[in-house]
């Protein structure tokens, strides 16, 4: 999902210097929605495995 994120923010950025103002502006934003929800699976995935690294209580 980052990889589309990044994918999406390349052709953002081409866009607005080709001049395609609309497409810019959406693939950006694309791009920022994709980034914001990998952020929120990695942090969901990152607590998940913090939680089954810890052994049983003592």
């Amino acid at each position: 999902m980052l990889y589309w994120a990044v994918v999406f923010l390349v052709i953002a950025i081409i866009a607005g210097v080709l001049g395609f103002g609309g497409i810019a502006s959406t693939a950006a934003g694309i791009a920022k929605i994709l980034f914001f929800i990998f952020l929120v699976v990695f942090l969901v995935a990152l607590a998940t495995g913090m939680a089954r690294r810890r052994g049983p209580p003592i």
